[in-house]
């Protein structure tokens, strides 16, 4: 993913996607391609009304795009504007509620994400077994060193990425990789 292809969130923007629910519309329309809001109701298990107002709310904020030539009769189809979302510190330290508002919405779909994966590991087939992990490791860095190996790690998913554009090689499957790095800032003693 180029970083053209990424939305650099401003306060305006965030506002607009600071909702659990467009968090989670838009993340379906990233992984799995043009939807209608009935097929996103569906999954989401929500009204059709629900999902249509959202879906409106992200477009008006430039998240979503009306996907022409598809469906028939009234029947809208919409797409992913972007395949990613950047999230800076300056937007954070501008808007922090909605700031915290979308990252609990995110982190709540990567703990979704891996409630499925733990009800699917027993049906996994034995050789993606090797290419899984659920692991934490505790660290003790520097800002510095945190932030060298956010970038590192954030290279080598790079390094992966061109097999999920246009056309992966065969054999491939969607394979969701999640990064918290949080630190946990002690208090100073001041005494």
């Amino acid at each position: 993913m180029s970083r053209e292809d990424r939305v650099r969130l401003d306060p305006t923007s965030l506002r607009g996607v600071a909702h659990p629910l467009r968090v989670r519309i838009l993340g379906l329309l990233r992984q799995d391609g043009p939807a209608t809001s009935t097929t996103l109701a569906e999954r989401l298990g929500l009204s059709t009304g629900a999902t249509s107002y959202h879906l409106r709310q992200l477009a008006a904020y430039g998240f979503v795009v009306e996907e022409t030539g598809r469906g028939v009769g009234r029947e809208r189809w919409w797409r992913a504007a972007h395949k990613g979302t950047v999230l800076d510190q300056e937007t954070v330290k501008q808007a922090p509620g909605d700031a915290e508002t979308y990252m609990r919405a995110v982190a709540a779909t990567y703990a979704d994400t891996m409630e499925r994966w733990l009800g699917e590991t027993q049906v996994l087939p034995e050789e993606w077994r090797p290419g899984s992990t659920l692991s934490s490791t505790t660290l003790r860095l520097t800002p510095d060193e945190a932030g060298r190996l956010r970038e590192e790690l954030l290279a080598v998913v790079e390094r992966y990425r061109e097999h999920s554009e246009p056309d992966p090689p065969e054999g491939t499957e969607i394979v969701q990789f999640q990064v918290q790095l949080m630190p946990f800032v002690r208090p100073l003693d001041n005494g």
